[in-house]
């Protein structure tokens, strides 16, 4: 029995995937042996439960309904285990966090460094990503995104500030170059752009339409240097390869030091706050409830 449990992880893990090679990472396995899992668990029950082509796997019609069928009953069973940890004096198990790089490299790490400190039996899984992920589908327990971003059917928990974005020019570069007065003058200058991977795109500049404050202005410079990482965009900034545009939260330091030096104040953005989402189900677990009431904001 317990090795047809383990079929059917297995077949899980695929599904939600999409992939033998990220399945099997998940699953600290080789991609042959899980290959051979899943065709074995075909043989079985004489069913085909995936189409597989050199680059993807996915789905069969009967591989669709048995995934929405023991889906559901294999999470109830890891949450009711995980909610065992209320009974134990140091909580531990596994908890998964999708976010960007602004929200746990800069906003919230110091919350989920004292997170780990004070519960070091507690397994921390961290992924910096641009999309806007599918948590369920992709198996985080949480998701953090900019508030008016989050779909209306997950539960939301504040957990920043407004983001203010500032552009930002290093003094170096203004003793060689004219400071611009408005959006629109970037483009003569040189700007250091940010790639967003998930989106195979570069970011937009946006500023706030001093004339019609509701408005939103975008800009795409003629960038002379992209990066992929916000801090490599940082460092470069501040050598004085280019203007940045970035989240105020994130170079607080370097402006008190008088590292950066803002421009276009007049025009900065300011979004919403950044929430954390998750789906209804998971508030019961109390490991899980330690971690959200770690990373809410908490009023002043």
């Amino acid at each position: 029995m317990s090795e047809n449990l383990d079929d059917l992880k297995a077949f899980l893990t695929v599904a939600r995937s999409g992939s033998f090679t990220k399945a099997a990472g998940q699953m600290g396995v080789s991609q042959s042996a899980l290959s051979y899992t899943v065709k074995m668990l075909e043989q079985r029950l004489d069913i085909k439960l995936l189409h597989r082509t050199t680059r993807s796997v996915s789905l069969t019609q009967e591989g669709e309904q048995l995934f929405n069928d023991i889906e559901p009953l294999f999470s109830g069973i890891e949450q009711k285990l995980n909610n065992l940890n209320s009974f134990r004096d140091n909580p531990r198990g596994q908890l998964r966090v999708n976010g960007t790089e602004i929200t746990l490299n800069v906003l919230l790490w110091d919350k989920l460094s004292k997170f780990m400190r004070d519960y070091p039996d507690v397994q921390l899984e961290l992924t910096m990503d641009y999309a806007f992920s599918d948590i369920v589908k992709d198996r985080y327990d949480i998701g953090i995104r900019l508030g008016d971003t989050v779909h209306k059917d997950m539960i939301s928990v504040r957990v920043s500030d407004a983001l203010e974005m500032m552009t930002l020019a290093s003094p170096s570069y203004l003793k060689q170059f004219s400071t611009p007065q408005t959006p629109d003058e970037l483009h003569h200058h040189r700007c250091i752009g940010l790639r967003l991977p998930t989106y195979e795109r570069i970011q937009a500049w946006e500023f706030k339409d001093v004339q019609e404050p509701n408005k939103t202005i975008s800009i795409t410079p003629e960038y002379s240097l992209v990066v992929s990482h916000a801090r490599l965009q940082l460092k470069a900034g501040l050598e004085g390869h280019g203007l940045v545009w970035l989240p105020k939260v994130m170079v607080e330091n370097e402006l008190q030091n008088g590292e950066f030096i803002p421009i276009l104040e007049d025009w900065d953005m300011c979004y919403s706050p950044y929430y954390m989402y998750y789906p209804s189900r998971r508030e019961s677990s109390p490991l899980f409830r330690l971690l959200v009431d770690a990373l809410r904001l908490q009023p002043l």
